[in-house]
């Protein structure tokens, strides 16, 4: 009788035990799925002003004359997709979690440039100019962006910031507008303090898992 008590003991125990294992797995794969993730393609909302982080091949007329970037209020334009990529010299591997604080690039889907900031007045607003830069996603260092979020990653669903680390900048829209030939647009700018105008949520996209295929979330 003793020995059948222990083995039906035993045999509990380890039924426990494979439900806490899959139950844990269940969990990580979750939270896996719900991270942005390196090689990911996706769009970012400004959630103050309702538009989408977008660029295009249309340059400044003062500053820089780099590429211009933009917010817009169209959902489903194709200028508005962005590749998360590492910053140069560290390899970021495809389909792990970007973790909050990571350095990264924003490399432009249609265009190839990167996310840039430098200290080049802004058109409108007179702050710190925000452009697309480099030639099939090759930059330099002011291509770099820090992700600010409250967690240990990065998650699809979370508010963030994104700080320039050569200025210290935060991306930002404040409700400028432009005229002709990119007449509805809001500017994009680099400003120095975290308020509500600097805030970001992941929208449309393909989020990439390791070892498998992209993780679709709605169809670029």
């Amino acid at each position: 009788m003793s020995g059948e008590r222990g083995r039906a003991r035993s045999s509990t125990l380890g039924l426990a035990l494979c439900a806490l294992l899959s139950a844990l797995a269940a969990a990580a794969a979750a939270t896996e799925q719900e991270s942005v993730t390196c090689g990911s393609v996706l769009k970012l909302l400004n959630n103050r002003h309702n538009v989408r982080l977008h660029s295009h091949d249309v340059k400044y007329g003062s500053g820089s004359g780099q590429q211009s970037v933009t917010g817009v209020s169209v959902s489903d334009d194709s200028n508005s997709y962005w590749t998360v990529r590492g910053k140069p010299g560290l390899v970021c591997q495809r389909g792990i979690p970007i973790k909050c604080g990571q350095p990264i690039r924003l490399t432009h889907v249609n265009t190839g440039r990167n996310l840039h900031s430098h200290h080049f007045v802004s058109p409108l607003s007179g702050n710190q100019e925000v452009s697309a830069f480099g030639e099939n996603g090759d930059g330099d260092d002011l291509d770099v962006w820090t992700v600010q979020c409250g967690g240990t990653s990065w998650e699809r669903d979370e508010d963030v910031r994104l700080k320039h680390v050569g200025t210290q900048a935060f991306l930002t829209i404040t409700g400028e507008q432009y005229g002709h030939p990119i007449r509805g647009q809001l500017e994009v700018h680099g400003t120095f303090s975290p308020d509500a105008n600097n805030y970001w949520t992941v929208m449309e996209g393909v989020f990439i898992k390791p070892s498998a295929e992209p993780l679709k979330h709605d169809e670029l």
